[in-house]
């Protein structure tokens, strides 16, 4: 055995060194042809409709200031311009350091404000111009989530707590230095122990009749503000929300205004300031800390268009109830929420754009020997991950523009549609941008990796405004409770519903086919009495389990608390169906055209793909399993008929070509040893 075992160990030896020789017959290896880079511009289907009409419905308004914007950040040195490719982009350097990306924002602020970008925004009235500065925080929001952050907290914040918390000894003082930048203001509201519940702030102000001044100091290390835009390095003034307390007795939440630097940059007496840190994005926004120690103020720093204080120390409001003077406080600030909630959208048509393009020139794999390989986009798998998220971004994009309309329109009346509008659309947008960034991260590869291709960059840049301006969970528990409160009050005066487009409310409970065929599931008056059917159904349940948890001793508060997932789930409903409106509301003043039948697919996607994501369609038995497995493969059959249309849906978003990543171009090119 051992003599067989050394003889087979000897011959596999050989065999090991020996070399063998090829064999001549056998055929060369050759190579495989280069991939070569295809533009899409070339190779997709002509579109049916005018670009230019689409971008029109989309954008809805200013579209000339919207391309200068675009210029402007184009056309300047400040803005980071690189040539990848062949190509012109810009973005900004997110390889700065933390000093240098916050020193290039406020460079930039200057450079457009040199240019007028800012003429008018804070003495200027009226309509038009309320709509200007949307749209130019869409357009310079697409360049940098910094920018526009900084911007807002200047003007809508800081200036808008002047505008209209104060009266016109404010607005003759501040407004104009604001518009001006010679004051920069910033506005110190969420507290390290406080963010979303104002009401529960620890700041403490007092008022001296002596001096006739307000001394302001910060009780406890959890009162401390925090997150401040502007704090930690350029803002001179804040508003500060503090608890006020007149003869001892508290009066709740108002707002002063404070100086925290002089002239010099050098911060104020009495005032302590830290720096937030480095942050996972928005690292060009100055955040920082405020401690007050006994900080006076002159009397007159009281923002005082909802109560004020007499040189003398006695309190007078109009408004008596403490409950609605809070309300009136924060009516103002919705605006911050609607620019979040239309913003998230535009940063969802940066991230599509970019990996629709990015799949219409890469392929991956054949079907066939000796077939070419796949483009991404002509998956059904790849189709289904993206379409979707560009139908719901279509519809989005119009509820925003209804949600602008109404708030530069709005009257005393409208404060509460306005108040539950903006935070639903805020809530369900952003929470849209962020699973939209997430898709099309994965949905480019290895390439969505890349910080220059931005759309994994534009994740982390955006991620704050989950939390930002309300928490959307939160936000979401709120809605259900303000529908609570017009559901008791409908049953309670025996009126009929009327506003937020509940008054469906008043009639009979819609019927749903038993067996959805494919022309019911595209029918709008199908997909309205689905939509319609869920919101119902949803609130009459939060209002009885709400009710019973009343009956057994539950206080109001203990009942919500304890109802919270029919909460969120009617949170969901409400904001879904007036997205679903809005949108619907949109096709139908479009003429009969190519244009419109698109708009009927986009709508009828966006319709199912919520029937499909919503679990509480089947859960509380809207659609049974047979319909919910036509849904699906409706879903499937329309994102078939959207894949031609795709380049053209995602042109229409009218993004200049410098703004996005080399992904989205010739990627070879920009690749290549030559560019290094």
């Amino acid at each position: 055995m051992a003599s067989d075992y050394v003889t087979r160990r000897t011959q596999h030896l050989t065999r090991h060194l020996t070399p063998t020789t090829t064999s001549t017959t056998s055929p060369p290896l050759t190579a495989s042809p280069c991939l070569a880079y295809t533009s899409p511009d070339l190779t997709s289907p002509p579109a049916p409709f005018p670009l230019s009409s689409m971008r029109s419905l989309l954008d809805h308004h200013d579209i000339e200031s919207r391309n200068w914007i675009f210029n402007l950040i184009i056309q300047s040195p400040l803005f980071n311009p690189r040539i990848i490719g062949g190509r012109r982009f810009v973005s900004p350097d997110y390889n700065q350091s933390m000093e240098q990306q916050r020193e290039m924002t406020m460079r930039r602020i200057e450079y457009l404000a040199e240019r007028g970008v800012f003429k008018g925004w804070m003495v200027g009235e009226g309509r038009e111009m309320e709509m200007r500065k949307f749209a130019v925080f869409e357009s310079a929001g697409m360049f940098d989530h910094s920018l526009v952050i900084k911007l807002g907290v200047h003007f809508f914040l800081w200036g808008g707590a002047i505008k209209f918390f104060g009266t016109k000894r404010h607005h003759d003082k501040w407004l104009q230095p604001t518009e001006d930048f010679r004051v920069k203001g910033c506005f110190a509201m969420t507290e390290l122990g406080h963010g979303s519940n104002v009401r529960g702030i620890e700041t403490v102000t007092t008022y001296d009749s002596s001096t006739e001044e307000f001394v302001i100091i910060t009780p406890c290390e959890s009162a401390q503000k925090y997150w401040i835009g502007g704090a930690a390095k350029h803002a001179t003034h804040t508003i500060v929300f503090s608890q006020l307390y007149i003869k001892g007795e508290n009066q709740g939440v108002h707002a002063f205004i404070v100086q925290i630097r002089d002239d010099a940059g050098n911060v104020c007496p009495n005032i302590r300031i830290a720096d937030c840190g480095h942050k996972i994005g928005l690292n060009g926004v100055d955040n920082g800390r405020i401690w007050f120690d006994n900080v006076r103020i002159p009397r007159e720093n009281l923002l005082n268009s909802v109560a004020d204080v007499t040189p003398d120390g006695q309190y007078i409001s109009a408004i008596k109830d403490p409950d609605q003077r809070f309300a009136a406080f924060l009516a103002p600030l919705t605006s911050g929420r609607v620019n979040i909630a239309v913003s998230a959208v535009y940063e969802s048509k940066v991230g599509l754009a970019t990996a629709i393009r990015y799949s219409l020139s890469r392929r991956a794999f054949s079907i066939a020997p000796n077939e070419p390989e796949v483009l991404l986009l002509d998956y059904p798998s790849h189709q289904r991950r993206l379409l979707p998220l560009l139908a719901k971004t279509y519809a989005m994009s119009f509820a925003g523009n209804y949600l602008k309309s109404i708030y530069v329109q709005r009257t005393p009346e409208a404060n509460k549609t306005i108040h539950i509008l903006s935070s639903a659309f805020k809530a369900t947008m952003t929470w849209h941008n962020m699973s939209t960034l997430q898709e099309c991260r994965e949905a480019c590869g290895g390439q969505g990796l890349k910080t220059e291709n931005l759309v994994g960059q534009l994740k982390s840049e955006y991620d704050v405004q989950s939390t930002f301006e309300g928490d959307n969970n939160v936000l979401m528990q709120q809605i259900s409770k303000a529908l609570l409160a017009e559901y008791l009050a409908a049953q309670i005066k025996k009126k009929p519903f009327k506003g937020l487009w509940l008054e469906h409310m008043n009639g009979p409970a819609p019927v749903i086919p038993s067996r959805l065929a494919s022309y019911h599931l595209r029918s709008s008056h199908v997909q309205t009495d689905l939509f319609y059917l869920r919101e119902r159904d949803l609130l009459n349940h939060f209002a009885a389990e709400v009710s019973e948890h009343l009956k057994l001793g539950k206080s109001r508060e203990q009942a919500f608390f304890v109802s919270h997932q029919l909460a969120e789930d009617l949170g969901r409903a409400f904001a879904d169906k007036a997205i679903f409106l809005a949108f619907k509301e949109a096709e139908e003043k479009v003429p009969a055209s190519s244009l419109k039948e698109v708009l009927s697919l986009l709508r009828s996607l966006y319709a199912l793909v919520i029937l499909e994501e919503d679990a509480a369609f089947l859960r509380y038995g809207y659609l049974s399993t047979e319909n919910a497995a036509a849904v699906r493969q409706e879903v499937r059959k329309l994102c078939s008929e959207l894949r031609p249309h795709a380049l053209a849906l995602v042109s229409s978003f009218g993004i200049p070509d410098a703004f996005f990543g080399p992904i989205a171009f010739d990627w070879i090119a920009a690749n290549t040893w030559s560019s290094l």
